[in-house]
């Protein structure tokens, strides 16, 4: 009897231990439980139901200090990334052909870079021409703070208005044609 009870438990716990994807509960945001999901492709938050992204700040590859707070009054594509991650290969020079394009139309793009090596991250950067800044974010800590929204997944992808409210949240490899959907939309607005 004590066999079959340990085993159920063990399969309980081995159940409770997958439950990730699309309707994973995220339960790092003040102890409520939340659904949490992406935005489908090329659609954005409506307004009314936006909430502020947090405020965070870091040191960016080139050592230099960043503070979320020089974002306002930009739409910011805010990507989380890493040089081991094979998506981010595809997405980031994409990335950088927007931002070139868009950044005279009050666009601004920065880099997460999370559990990497330093030379690692700068060298991915030089090989694929990215000229937009990156944080260097070796724990997580700025996916922390983004606890209400899933950033926890690389590549992940959060577009910002103007006002600093999350508009769009990707998690998963952006293509090129739903990124300027968003901003398109997101840079018309008011």
């Amino acid at each position: 009897m004590k066999r079959l009870l340990l085993l159920v438990l063990g399969a309980l716990l081995a159940l409770t231990g997958c439950s990730t994807g699309h309707s994973a509960v995220d339960v790092n945001n003040g102890g409520e439980f939340r659904f949490v999901a992406g935005t489908p492709a090329g659609s954005v938050i409506p307004v009314s139901k936006r909430a502020a992204a947090p405020t965070f700040s870091g040191t960016l590859l080139d050592g230099s200090r960043f503070s979320s707070t020089s974002l306002g009054g930009k739409v910011a594509v805010v990507n989380f990334w890493g040089s081991w991650c094979p998506p981010c290969r595809v997405e980031t020079p994409e990335f950088q052909q927007v931002y070139s394009q868009d950044a005279g139309k009050g666009v601004t793009f920065l880099g997460i870079n999370v559990k990497d090596d330093h030379q690692l991250a700068e060298a991915f950067l030089t090989s694929k021409g990215i000229t937009f800044p990156s944080l260097f974010d070796p724990r997580g800590e700025v996916a922390l703070a983004f606890r209400d929204y899933p950033a926890n997944a690389i590549p992940s992808t959060i577009v910002l208005d103007r006002e600093g409210r999350v508009a769009a949240v990707y998690t998963a490899a952006v293509t090129q044609n739903d990124l300027r959907t968003v901003l398109d939309a997101v840079t018309k607005e008011g």
